[in-house]
């Protein structure tokens, strides 16, 4: 397989935010703790500290949520005290949703590998941060697979983890595949999050990777005095307001809105937002209403029924877990950028912020396409437009630019504005007007020009549209639309290749032609 790399900022696919902190903007510096590279991890793993006690918890909540797998991963390692984990994390998307959940996993693994080639005296375990609470369904209810859309229809409400995902056997049927790995995840497996855990362990359980579902009352209980706090003192919002506003003055734009309560309320077939008001603690859409003292007590007998939303959610993570980086994507970086300031309140060490590989995965007729049409994977990230036209220029033999002629306007006019106004000051205005017109004229020719180029190679134009499309699916970037089974299913040898091919410390975007 060639591997070749495009700088990110080439693309024209990120933000100057995510782009500006990989580059390590020095006006960033501020709003994390230490950029990732792999001699800063020492630094880390000495400054972060994780009590006996929560490891001992940690282990508990994994060996319950792993009972039904058969040769489940050794987690004792896990109550070490030089054992870590880097962690990712994603929605339930069915049938593993676009390729970059899977560059996600993938990044993470290499890194943890990585880290144990390098840090011997340490263990590094990577973790699949199951958003097992997530209510937004429409996010994660449908993929595609060759072509072809197919959606999970439902009634069931509330956090998708929970729901039950048997209705999938509808979607089976339309399938012109087989895919035994998630007949077997989503029709054997009473909760989403269960069929999750299952195949991602069948698809990189031997490589490390563990999965773990927040949505576990243990796991909350370590986490009651900041949801006590958010409920007493709606600390975050203040402080994640006034991060934003640092941002935004450095020109950045923000996705993170805090609210005044950053919790949801979790319960069967129910996740809605806790508002507070006249003193009064209420679930929207829901009848159910709490004093303080109620809410608090209720806090305390039943952590599982509170859940963190997007502002939260980050420092609940590494409340549970003895963690050193963080691996996202070109949204979550960003976002976590606003965070700090809520870790440096409830002192909670702030992890590394790693970004997940990238990659633009051409398969062989596609690569003997590019060859043949001697087109650069640089070239293909342009918009329609500016492919066209620049490709159209690269193989035509004739002149498109009128540039020579438009100099020569400009001084013929320049002569006529001199003579001009030797005569008449007054007549300035009426030359510059009409040397506007000629120029905008030639402008015209000029388009018309490369309009009739493209019309003289209109095959090859259309052959490289069709690739531009293939590669680059309803005009966004491959690995935000495909599926991994549309290469898996061709080459059973797809997920093994990426694993070689994937550097997690490299930050470019990968070109793999097969």
């Amino acid at each position: 397989m060639d591997c070749q790399y495009l700088p990110l900022s080439a693309t024209g696919q990120f933000s100057s935010l995510f782009l500006d902190y990989i580059s390590q903007q020095d006006t960033l510096r501020p709003f994390y703790n230490r950029f990732p590279t792999l001699e800063a991890f020492a630094e880390q793993a000495k400054e972060r500290s994780f009590d006996d006690e929560k490891r001992q918890t940690l282990v508990r909540v994994l060996e319950r949520q792993y009972r039904h797998i058969p040769d489940k991963p050794d987690f004792s390692v896990l109550t070490q005290p030089n054992t870590f984990t880097v962690t990712t994390g994603h929605q339930l998307n069915i049938f593993t949703g676009p390729l970059y959940i899977l560059y996600k996993w993938i990044t993470t693994v290499n890194l943890a590998k990585k880290l144990n080639l390098a840090y011997p005296e340490y263990r590094f375990v990577p973790v699949y941060w199951l958003a097992a609470e997530d209510h937004d369904f429409a996010e994660i209810n449908h993929f595609s697979l060759f072509g072809r859309n197919y959606t999970w229809e439902t009634e069931q409400r509330g956090a998708v983890g929970r729901m039950n995902p048997k209705e999938l056997e509808a979607v089976f049927r339309e399938m012109p595949e087989k895919l035994p790995l998630f007949e077997e995840a989503y029709l054997k497996h009473d909760t989403l999050a269960d069929a999750v855990r299952w195949y991602v362990h069948e698809m990189l359980g031997e490589q490390g990777l563990i999965c773990i579902d927040p949505d576990d009352a243990d796991l909350k209980r370590m986490f009651i005095p900041v949801m006590k706090d958010e409920l007493m003192h709606h600390t975050t919002g203040e402080i994640i307001t006034k991060t934003s506003e640092e941002l935004e003055t450095l020109g950045y734009r923000t996705q993170v809105t805090p609210r005044e309560i950053n919790l949801f309320y979790l319960d069967h077939q129910l996740r809605e937002r806790i508002v507070l008001e006249d003193d009064t603690y209420r679930v929207l859409h829901t009848d159910l209403r709490f004093t303080q003292e109620e809410i608090l007590k209720l806090l305390d007998e039943h952590p599982e029924r509170f859940s963190p939303n997007v502002v939260l959610r980050p420092l609940y993570q590494e409340a549970i877990l003895p963690n050193l980086a963080y691996i996202g994507g070109p949204s979550e970086v960003p976002y976590w950028l606003q965070l700090k300031g809520i870790f440096d309140h409830y002192r909670q060490p702030f992890p590394f912020l790693f970004a997940r590989n990238f990659a633009l995965y051409v398969n062989p007729a596609s690569t003997k396409k590019m060859e043949k049409l001697g087109v650069t994977p640089e070239e293909l990230f342009y918009d329609e437009v500016k492919l066209r036209r620049s490709y159209i220029e690269k193989i035509t033999e004739n002149s498109l630019h009128l540039s020579d002629e438009k100099a020569c306007l400009e001084q013929c006019f320049g002569d006529i504005l001199a003579k001009a106004v030797r005569v008449d000051k007054s007549l300035e205005g009426a030359v510059l007007a009409e040397k506007a017109k000629l120029l905008n004229t030639l402008d015209n020719l000029e388009k018309r020009l490369k309009k009739a180029e493209e019309r003289n190679h209109e095959t090859v134009v259309n052959q490289l549209l069709t690739l531009k499309n293939k590669l680059f699916p309803n005009g966004g970037i491959q690995e935000r639309t495909e599926n991994f089974l549309n290469f898996y299913l061709n080459d059973p040898r797809f997920l093994e290749k990426l694993l070689d091919a994937f550097e997690p410390f490299e930050q470019r975007m990968l070109i793999l032609k097969d």
